[in-house]
């Protein structure tokens, strides 16, 4: 066992005694709710359960027409004349413009997360349509936690090769969590507010994201962290952060794909300071779970280092086109965290619907693999068409100033095209982008008509791919 478990293991274990000793380690005990249940709104007739897993998941060997559905929206002409000129709204123009004529305009969405299409998939939607309402509501750790989070549960840990996965409401909440559980280790253990020597050490890439960043501050705040940015991806900076730190309880966390720059962190060289330096290895996956890796992994399956990642955070809200977020780790550091990670301790679990509808997601993804496949053909296409090295489905383009992303921006919307400009202060000043995701629902001509608009906006030549490195914390 490397040492970095090993100690981990040690302090854990110390936690989860104390937590104890002072009864204060909470349960998960899933709800089986009733198979059949009397439907009140028709009398005599009786809903079942949504989703029998031998009858009712469908599995397809190539894209279907609801595919499009992820991909393609519809706007009032209201909203579209505002947008276009960026104009403040309350979100009311499509009831308005509807009430009046019904006109509608059609946008194909190249700005989504819904990376593999699944939101519009049969057997997603057959197991979201829960006759029996949302199901119990409370926290997971009062009546919210039923049968069907645990095999949620259950489904993700087997995908990201771990011995167990905790539900969270969302993927933001996921991160909060495990830094607020993280960040009470070194309390703990002490008794006392802890020394310098004896807090946690976070070591955080510069550029991820705001709820690693956020849950940092706040075990900042309560005194049991400290927190050490390294330059984006720049492991040299790392490594000499990691060996100036006198510090034995370390953590390294980080995007596994960055959201808004499209690049991954350098996983395999992460793994060989861990092996160097002893700390606990974490990755936030939202963007690559589902899509990368051949059964859909994550990024730590792409690049052979799942063994080395102690703990992987995701999100269901991506490209398994669902809702929640979860933290798939070990047994003990599943238990340290429902006990003490207060936004999932204090918030109320996800409906049952959604659990269900996510379950099905997580076995329509692994074994409807063309999916994957189409996504990373259309990154190969996308490489071809502009010459821009990129690397995943994320692709930012980097133009410069706020005025040329929110141009640009227009030009597509005008041509039909749902593009994001992203500006200050998601990025830094003077990197604004425009940020296309593409999706296992596009098509080689819909790239192909894209890639002809943006020509007209920005110079492929002169655009850079990822911004410059530049500190969120």
């Amino acid at each position: 066992m490397e040492e970095s478990s090993f100690l981990w293991d040690i302090w854990v274990d110390e936690v989860l005694s104390k937590l104890e000793s002072l009864k204060l380690l909470r349960s998960l005990r899933p709800i089986h709710l009733p198979k059949v249940v009397a439907d009140r709104c028709n009398s005599g007739s009786i809903a079942t359960y949504p989703l029998n897993l031998d009858r009712d998941i469908k599995f397809f060997d190539g894209p279907q027409k609801w595919d499009r559905a992820s991909v393609e929206v519809n706007i009032s002409e209201a909203t579209f004349r505002k947008w276009l000129h960026d104009a403040p709204s309350a979100g009311d123009d499509n009831e308005v413009e509807s009430g009046r004529d019904g006109k509608l305009k059609k946008l194909f969405v190249f700005s989504g997360n819904d990376y593999l299409g699944l939101s519009s998939h049969p057997t997603v939607i057959k197991a979201a349509t829960w006759e029996h309402g949302m199901g119990p509501r409370g926290s997971a750790l009062i009546c919210g936690y039923t049968s069907y989070h645990r095999l949620l549960e259950s489904s993700l840990a087997d995908l990201k090769r771990k011995e167990d996965c905790l539900l969270c409401p969302t993927g933001f909440s996921a991160n909060m969590a495990f830094m607020t559980a993280v960040g009470s280790v070194s309390l703990l253990i002490a008794g006392t507010k802890p020394s310098k020597d004896d807090k946690v050490a976070i070591f955080s890439d510069a550029l991820n994201h705001a709820s690693i960043i956020d849950g940092i501050r706040l075990a900042e705040k309560q005194g049991n962290a400290e927190a050490f940015v390294y330059r984006h991806c720049d492991m040299s900076h790392l490594d000499a952060l990691l060996s100036n730190c006198s510090m034995k309880k370390r953590v390294v966390i980080t995007d596994s794909l960055f959201s808004m720059d499209g690049d991954f962190a350098p996983l395999t060289k992460l793994a060989k300071l861990r092996r160097k330096h002893g700390f606990l290895l974490v990755i936030d996956d939202a963007h690559a779970t589902f899509v990368c890796g051949k059964t859909g992994g994550g990024a730590a399956e792409k690049f052979d280092c799942e063994t080395c990642v102690d703990i992987c955070i995701g999100t269901l809200s991506k490209a398994a086109g669902c809702h929640g977020g979860f933290i798939a780790c070990s047994k003990k550091w599943k238990l340290l965290i429902q006990s003490r990670g207060r936004s999932f301790i204090f918030s109320t679990s996800s409906p049952v619907p959604v659990a269900a509808a996510a379950h099905a997601a997580v076995v329509v993804a692994n074994n409807e693999a063309w999916r994957r496949q189409a996504i990373m053909k259309r990154v190969q296409e996308f490489r071809s068409l502009t010459g821009i090295p990129v690397e995943s489905h994320i692709i930012s383009l980097v133009v410069g100033s706020e005025d040329k992303a929110l141009q640009a921006s227009r030009h597509l919307l005008e041509l039909g095209f749902h593009v994001t400009a992203i500006r200050p202060p998601t990025v830094s000043p003077n990197s604004c982008r425009l940020r296309v995701t593409l999706s296992a629902a596009h098509t080689k001509d819909d790239l192909i008509k894209l890639t002809s608009a943006l020509a007209q906006c920005i110079v492929f030549k002169e655009v850079e791919v990822c911004s410059p490195s530049y500190s969120k914390l």
